[in-house]
Formats: C-alpha cells, sequence, structure tokens
C-alpha cells in the first residue's frame, strides 16, 4: 500500500511529497528528482467499495475515467446497478512527464442525461517505485463535499522507463534513464524544438489508439413490441437511443403507437480498447417536458459471432415490451492514419493494388466498398489566436461520414506542420470531407478555428491547394489557410448504383435549433422554388390549354395547409399548455417552431435539388439522371408499359415475403438526396486565399 503522501483528495491541488527517489531506490532529499522522460504506466482497475448511490432504487451503474494533464487518457466499461463493482480491466498509458498526476473520477451512468458525479480521486506519480507492482487504494472525494464518503476504488499499477529512449545527438551523449532529453536541454532551442516534436509525436499514438477503429457494427432497428403506455390515451410516442463507447445514435419518434415499426439501420465503430457493450434505451417523446422513460437493455458484441447477421429480441428492463434488432459484426482496416513519409499512393505495388481494386471489372465485388481516400494534411498559415499569449496549440480533425480521425497538437504555433496521411475506405462518392482545426484547452473543451468542406467529386486528384477556413457554418471565411492534398480512387459504377440507396446517416449530429434568420431564410427558399412551380405550371396549362388549375398551384396549397395546420397546432398546444405553465408554453411554441423551419427546409431543398440536378451543378449526378433517363426510354421503346407496371408490381408487393426485414426506400429520393441544395452549394464552395495573407510572403517581404 502507499503511503498518505500517495493519495490526493479531489478537494485538494496534487501536490508532491518532499521525499525523492534515486535509481537505486533510496532516499535522498539533497538530490533533487530530475524531469523524468517518456514512461509506460500499466494499471489494473481492479474494483470500487461502497460507492455512493446517485439512483432513485438505491444503486448506481458506475463508471471510471483517467486523466492526465486533463486530457482523458482511459475509460471503463459501466456495471450497472451496483456499489460494489469489479471491473478488472487494464489500461497501458504513455507518460511523458511524472509532473502530472493521475486524476480518476468515477460517475454514475444516465442514458439521454448528464452523468451524475460519484467522486474522484489523485495518484502522485512521482511516489512510484519503478518496475515493481503496486496495490492502491484510493478515496473519493467530492470538492464541494468533503466530508460525504463516497467509496473506494482498488488499483494494481506498474511504472516502467519506456526501453529505446533516443540518443540526444545534440548534446552527444544517451539519454538519461530518467529523463527523456539530455540536461542541456534547457540551454539548447534545438533540445526544446526536439523534444516538442517528440512529445506531439507522442499525443499523435495516443489519438491513432483512440480513434482508429477495426471492425464495423451494422445495426438495423426493426420494430418495438407492446411498449409501456406512457400517454394518458393509453399509448407512447416511442424513440430509442443507442450507446456504444462515445458513438451515440437517436431514432427516429413513431407517434401514438406502441408496437413501433422503425426499420432504420446505422452503423457503429467497434475499437479494439473499447467495452463491446451497447446501451439501448426506449423513451417517450413529450412536448414541453422532459421525455418519460419507457425501458432498457443491453448487447454484448463479444457474444455474438462476426460475418454474421444475428437476430435479437431484447426484453426491455425496468418497464415493458420487446426491441427486435438486427446485429451484424463485420471485420475492417478502413481507416489509418501515418507520417508523411507513408504513403500508400506513392508505393507503386499499393497504388496498382487499389486501382485493381476499383477496376470496372470488379462491378460486383463487395459493393459497398466504392473506393479509396487519401488526404495529406500538411500545413496551416496564419491561424488565429486563441491563447491570451498570442498563440494556438492547434490540432487538426478529418471527418469522412462517421469516420473521424485526429493529428497530433503542435504547440504554441499559429502555422503550424503536421504532415499527416489519413486513409479512408469510400462508401459513398458523395460524402463531404470535413477538414476542422481547433485549438487544444487542457481545462476545457477546444476552441473552433476553422473548418472547410469539400466534396469527393470535386477533388482534383494529386493537388497541393490552400483552402481558406470558414466559420463553423461554412457560410464565411475566418483567419487562416490549410493546405491539403488529396487522392480519391473510385469505381464509377458502384458509385451509381450506391446513389440510389439511403445515404449514411451521421450518429453524432447537432440538433436544429430555433433561429429567427433560419427560419425567415426558409421560408423565402421555399417561395422561390413553389413560384417556379407555378410559373412553369401555368407555361404548361397555357401550352396545352387544360381548365384544370396547374398541379403546382395544388403543391403551394398544400404547403400552405401544412403551414397553417403547424399554426393550429401551434395554438393547440398553447391552449392546452396554459395549465402547465409559462415554462412549458415556451417550450411548446418552441418546438412547434422548430418543426415548421424544418419542414420549410425540406420543402426548399428538395425544389433546389431538382433545379441543381438540371443545372450541372454536380456533372456526376447529371450524367446519372440522363443516363437513367435513355435507359427507360429504350426499356418503354422494347417492353409495353404494362408488363413494365405489372413487374414493379410484383416485386412491390412481395418485397416483404423475400426480405420481410428490408428497409423501404424510394430510389428517386435517395438520389435526390445525393444533389447538395443552394445551401450546401454555398459551404462548399471553395473562397480564393489572399496571398498577401501568408506570413511567409510577409517575411520575404520584410527581408526584402
Amino acid at each position: 500500500m502507499l503511503d498518505s503522501c500517495k493519495l490526493k483528495s479531489a478537494c485538494n491541488l496534487p501536490f508532491f511529497c518532499n521525499k525523492k527517489i534515486n535509481t537505486a531506490g533510496t532516499s535522498n532529499a539533497d538530490v533533487p528528482l530530475p524531469d523524468p522522460g517518456m514512461y509506460q504506466l500499466d494499471i489494473t482497475l481492479r474494483k470500487g467499495q461502497s460507492l455512493a448511490a446517485r439512483d432513485r432504487g438505491g444503486t448506481s451503474d458506475p463508471y471510471v475515467k483517467f486523466k492526465i494533464g486533463g486530457k482523458e487518457v482511459f475509460r471503463s466499461k459501466t456495471i450497472h446497478k451496483n456499489l460494489n463493482p469489479v471491473w478488472e480491466e487494464k489500461a497501458c498509458i504513455l507518460v511523458d512527464h511524472l509532473r502530472e498526476p493521475l486524476y480518476i473520477k468515477v460517475f454514475d451512468y444516465d442514458f439521454g442525461l448528464q452523468d451524475d458525479f460519484m467522486g474522484s480521486a489523485f495518484l502522485d506519480l512521482t511516489q512510484l517505485e519503478l518496475n515493481r507492482p503496486t496495490d492502491v487504494t484510493l478515496t473519493l472525494k467530492d470538492p464541494h463535499y468533503p466530508d460525504h464518503d463516497l467509496g473506494i476504488i482498488l488499483l494494481s499499477v506498474v511504472l516502467t522507463p519506456k526501453e529505446g529512449e533516443p540518443r540526444d545527438v545534440t548534446c552527444g551523449r544517451p539519454a538519461l534513464p530518467l529523463l527523456g532529453f539530455c540536461r542541456a536541454e534547457l540551454q539548447s532551442p534545438y533540445c526544446q524544438n526536439a523534444q516538442f516534436q517528440t512529445q506531439s509525436l507522442r499525443l499523435s499514438d495516443l489519438h491513432r489508439k483512440s480513434h482508429l477503429w477495426r471492425g464495423i457494427v451494422s445495426i438495423t432497428l426493426i420494430e418495438g413490441r407492446d411498449l409501456k403506455a406512457m400517454d394518458s390515451n393509453g399509448l407512447s410516442d416511442p424513440y430509442v437511443k443507442f450507446r456504444l463507447g462515445h458513438q451515440k445514435y437517436k431514432s427516429k419518434i413513431m407517434p401514438k403507437t406502441l408496437n413501433p415499426q422503425w426499420r432504420e439501420q446505422f452503423d457503429f465503430h467497434l475499437y479494439e480498447e473499447r467495452g463491446g457493450i451497447i446501451d439501448i434505451t426506449a423513451w417517450d417523446k413529450d412536448a414541453g417536458k422532459r421525455d418519460d422513460f419507457i425501458g432498457r437493455c443491453q448487447v454484448d458484441l463479444s457474444a455474438l459471432s462476426r460475418e454474421q447477421t444475428h437476430k435479437l429480441e431484447l426484453q426491455l428492463e425496468e418497464g415493458e415490451g420487446h426491441l427486435v434488432l438486427l446485429v451484424t459484426l463485420t471485420a475492417s482496416a478502413t481507416v489509418s492514419i501515418s507520417d508523411l513519409s507513408v504513403n500508400s499512393l506513392e508505393d507503386q505495388k499499393e497504388r496498382e493494388e487499389i486501382l485493381r481494386r476499383y477496376s470496372p471489372l470488379r462491378i460486383f465485388h463487395n459493393l459497398k466498398d466504392v473506393g479509396f481516400l487519401q488526404v495529406k494534411v500538411i500545413r496551416a498559415e496564419g491561424l488565429m489566436a486563441a491563447d491570451v499569449t498570442g498563440k494556438s496549440d492547434p490540432f487538426c480533425v478529418v471527418e469522412l461520414n462517421n469516420d473521424r480521425l485526429l493529428t497530433h497538437t503542435v504547440y504554441k504555433n499559429l502555422n503550424p506542420e503536421w504532415n499527416k496521411v489519413f486513409t479512408f475506405n469510400v462508401k459513398d462518392i458523395h460524402s463531404v470531407l470535413e477538414v476542422t482545426v481547433y485549438d487544444e484547452d487542457r481545462d476545457r473543451s477546444a476552441d473552433f478555428l476553422g473548418k472547410v468542406a469539400i466534396p469527393l467529386l470535386s477533388i482534383q486528384n494529386g493537388e497541393q491547394k490552400a483552402y481558406v477556413l470558414k466559420n463553423k457554418q461554412l457560410t464565411g471565411p475566418t483567419k487562416g489557410v490549410i493546405y491539403l492534398e488529396i487522392d480519391v480512387i473510385f469505381n464509377a459504377v458502384k458509385a451509381s448504383l450506391r446513389t440510389l440507396i439511403p445515404k449514411e446517416q451521421k450518429y453524432i449530429e447537432e440538433e436544429n435549433r430555433l433561429s429567427k434568420q433560419l427560419l425567415l431564410r426558409n421560408f423565402i427558399r421555399m417561395k422561390r422554388c413553389v413560384m417556379v412551380l407555378v410559373n412553369a405550371a401555368y407555361y404548361v396549362n397555357s401550352c396545352f390549354d387544360w381548365d384544370s388549375p396547374p398541379r403546382s398551384l395544388a403543391a403551394f396549397v398544400v404547403v400552405e395547409d401544412m403551414l397553417e395546420d403547424e399554426e393550429e397546432e401551434e395554438d393547440k398546444d398553447d391552449k392546452d399548455s396554459e395549465k402547465k405553465g409559462f415554462i412549458n408554453k415556451i417550450y411548446a411554441i418552441q418546438e412547434v417552431c422548430v418543426s415548421v423551419q424544418n419542414i420549410l427546409d425540406e420543402v426548399a431543398s428538395f425544389g433546389e435539388r431538382i433545379k441543381n440536378t438540371f443545372n450541372w451543378t454536380v456533372p456526376f449526378l447529371s450524367w446519372l439522371a440522363i443516363v437513367a433517363l435513355c435507359m427507360f426510354t429504350v426499356i418503354l421503346y422494347f417492353i409495353p408499359l404494362r408488363y413494365i407496371v405489372l413487374v414493379w408490381g410484383i416485386n412491390k408487393f412481395t418485397k416483404k415475403l423475400r426480405s420481410p426485414y428490408a428497409i423501404d426506400n424510394n430510389e428517386l429520393l435517395d438520389f435526390l438526396s445525393r444533389v447538395p441544395s443552394d445551401v450546401q452549394v454555398v459551404q462548399y464552395q471553395e473562397l480564393k486565399p489572399d496571398p498577401s495573407h501568408s506570413p511567409y510572403k510577409k517575411k520575404k517581404n520584410n527581408l526584402g
């Protein structure tokens, strides 16, 4: 056991004992402990005892977070309904120096709500003996209530110096066992930069372990059966939330039913270092107040075989009813991150293999594998200063749909160089690559510095380009540019076929919020689209001299009826909420306004997508539409229409028999969902960089 100087309560700042441990294992108070270098900290999270109860049933669902220097380095699995949980989980952590203590925090897991704090403790790493297993007992404390007894956490830790430390070439001597760099480092700027880069590469290793995935969990939410009635009418408005590690997904809401039919499909990524437990909760949607809890269940992925679809009927705990799911585990290695020197496409053999994989001859081989994307994140220039020192600590996040990778952090620099290569598997050629630059902050969430969105179809292979960073809404420029070199290789036939199926839905998306400007803009967009349809209908009507009103007018009337229905629902909600108080009224009105805002956006976007299909906004989609129309014309020429309708009807009505759990889709709507709206066209538009803003240009001018 460690003595009292090794245990730190969360209510006090971490301190360090005066006793120093040298390499011989003897105490020497006169010899100061040198700055440590790279270490490996092996931790076994054993168990907890007498933890605090945070749930109404007198229990908790505890999990543990480990943090060093404000960064989360490990998160345990959740043990449900247990105040004496046994984890027996192991974590291997790379530590740059021992000055930062290990911060242990325990939380009670509440799905859909903010997790409850259950206590925290500090472990002083300077007091651990090297290469010696140590059992540690940590007493959990709450900084706001230091007298409360929150239980204990039992750990086993081993601290070992990382073997194979590089020699310090500048100092001409090998690095000391307890150092990662030479003693002359403080006087040598070169040594400072070398250590700085080494630290960044170590952070890159941590990011790589945290964000690379090695498998896909494909989930299809089929239906619910005999769910619990939560409303006064004996029904519910159920929806389901899924969570696997940090990944979340929320299903659509099925109004007024106890046997909902969702038919939704989505994917989670399976990480080697994450727990294989999917937490599932069912909720009843209530306007203007907190949603009601229907029940929960779990799926243990470790018990499911890979490359096989499993039909699961899960009984909801703490509630009533069942959920029916289809779960498939697929092994994959489709994303990677490496240094600029490791380049897949520059290796001739690898390039030929990639070209062969996506050649036209392999059309029907793995239809989901559409293409290959390589992104070189080279550097950024002239970034915004986010710190009070006039500098930033920038790192870069590269996202393609639900794939998300990070670079290392370059500290105190407005012109960082990352020189990283990211590779992705492309499942939809109409996806958009998003590159976002953040400023790292230890004590709070990262600050936004800029972002660019690049459609894959607009990429020019092998060209290094400077992209002007935009704001969060991608509507205007912000400070700085980022240099990228992107290559995409894909099979055009596979990409065309994938265009006619539902697009992948992001499971990490911000919810729409009410905005007066956005509401007005959506109404103007919708009005413009409807007027175009009205004019076109009048033109056709005048040409053929029809007596019946054009259908576009009927569409306009339908839109007005929809808006009137929303206003009636708003009035009805206002009357019903008079009894619930002023706050509930505000919530109800806000929800109706958000619904109206979303309806206006959908209607306007639909019209804009039809227009952009025929004005060659995306040539690939325009050509695809022309080819499809030509093929349909040829088919109509050779095959009578009644036979085509007969085949279509047979396929439509036997689809449920042939594939009971197939997800219904409309190929035309799926095609239009790939066409960008006018708002998206503006977001994806590249801005021209200003040469005068380049710091290298300014430096050259100053020298001249």
